[in-house]
């Protein structure tokens, strides 16, 4: 965020928090729910937007409806000391990891990976284990998402073209 989010206040809150929870909520709908009209809502949108308080606007959708049919979090441990932009390149290089971040405790780094089946994810393990930095991995596979809702359970890309369609 930039120096101008300082101006950031309740309104803009009760706006992100509306769109957070259905980003095609119309401006005039928002409008009426925090007492502001259509246009002054458009104007504050359009400043979060300028200002990168708001980043952009997606569409949650069915993994499986994508072809992804496996998920898995996978814990990085790397040799030595991998800097987290060396880490960055590497899971650009793989459009099935959905979700990358370094973190504290015994692991480098934790990486979201979406598959279309056990035997594709096990290709993309074998895909990241071959980097010269990575020391070892260690796989959870997701059983079910507890709150199917949440960003994590939905998909934001589809799976590559050879992936098998949905009926």
């Amino acid at each position: 965020m930039s120096s101008t989010s300082a101006s950031f206040d309740a309104l803009d809150r009760q706006i992100i928090t509306a769109l957070m929870a259905n980003a095609r909520t119309s401006f005039a709908e928002i409008g009426t729910a925090v007492g502001l009209s259509a246009t002054a809502v458009k104007r504050r949108v359009d400043r979060m937007r300028e200002t990168g308080v708001i980043t952009g606007f997606t569409a949650t959708v069915q993994p499986a409806a994508l072809g992804w049919r496996t998920e898995a979090y996978v814990e990085v441990y790397c040799e030595g000391a991998a800097p987290p932009r060396r880490l960055a390149e590497v899971v650009r290089n793989h459009p099935e990891i959905t979700a990358a971040m370094t973190v504290t405790g015994g692991a480098d780094a934790l990486l979201h990976v979406r598959a279309r089946d056990v035997e594709h994810f096990e290709e993309v393990l074998e895909r990241i284990r071959t980097e010269p930095f990575i020391r070892k991995t260690i796989s959870v596979m997701v059983l079910s998402h507890l709150i199917p809702e949440s960003p994590e359970a939905g998909a934001s890309q589809p799976a590559p073209p050879d992936a098998p369609s949905v009926r």
